[in-house]
């Protein structure tokens, strides 16, 4: 009789796993908190950095607006334009209306004292003058604008041939910007000018220059054979009006300053 035999096995047992311990819900609001003040201070950090950042921008964009920017130099160079053309059609050329706009002391013309001053001899004449009139011209336009240096130009080229009209015989002939040159030098000087003995000391020694290399031009003209005298007092008389000029606008613009705070004043 076949026997049957049961193999009884232990049943597998369960896995049971064991849960992990549940934070308290203290310890997790705490947590929360604390991830969220650190991501709020982390936004305020941030947001501290674009403030910063953004006032620097702003500080350097001011900065670059207060910075003092250059006039660009155009009206001398019409200036010397004009010269050299009116010396092209006077000696090239040689077209004889341009005669005309020589200053004769004999029978003067209102518009002479003007035109003479863009008018030269011959070609030393016209170098030496063109060559100040840059310098010191260009000084004049960075310095005070280019309505300022035409201005300047013909005031003073115009104010020392009036007095050149004034003082020397009937049978006289100007031109020449002489007389603008030493206005315009004394223009360029005076508007910067300070009490210190440096620059006291550069401005004799470049007036010194200037006035020996004009001379020295005018003497080797009139050495070429030319009739061509030095008119001094052109010299003297464009930097007198030079001088005359900067002390008019300086008190007109006082002037101007010291009736400001009265109309606000009577304003408010």
């Amino acid at each position: 009789m076949a026997q049957q035999l049961l193999l009884l096995l232990p049943a597998p047992s369960r896995a049971f796993s064991k849960p992990l311990p549940s934070q308290s819900p203290t310890l997790a609001s705490l947590s929360l908190r604390h991830h969220v003040s650190v991501s709020a201070a982390a936004r305020r950090g941030l947001l501290r950095c674009g403030m910063k950042r953004s006032g620097l921008v702003a500080e350097l964009e001011i900065a670059k607006d207060k910075q003092p920017q250059s006039r660009r130099a155009n009206g001398i160079f019409w200036i010397l334009l004009l010269n050299f053309g009116i010396y092209v059609a006077d000696h090239l050329f040689q077209i004889r209306e341009i005669k005309s706009l020589y200053l004769y002391h004999a029978l003067p013309t209102w518009y002479q004292f003007v035109t003479s001053t863009f008018c030269h001899a011959n070609w030393n004449h016209l170098s030496s003058n063109l060559f100040f009139v840059y310098i010191f011209g260009k000084l004049v336009e960075e310095e005070e604008g280019n309505f300022a240096l035409w201005m300047s130009y013909i005031l003073t080229g115009a104010g020392a041939n009036l007095i050149s009209w004034l003082v020397l015989p009937t049978s006289s002939v100007s031109l020449g910007a002489s007389g603008a040159v030493f206005g315009l030098f004394t223009i360029s000087v005076l508007v910067k000018m300070s009490w210190d003995w440096r620059k006291i000391l550069e401005v004799l020694i470049l007036g010194q220059f200037v006035v020996d290399k004009v001379m020295e031009a005018a003497r080797a003209t009139t050495i070429m054979g030319q009739s061509f005298q030095v008119n001094n007092i052109a010299h003297v008389s464009g930097a007198f009006v030079g001088a005359a000029l900067v002390f008019l606008v300086s008190r007109i613009h006082f002037s101007s300053n010291d009736d400001s705070p009265k109309t606000t004043k009577e304003s408010k």
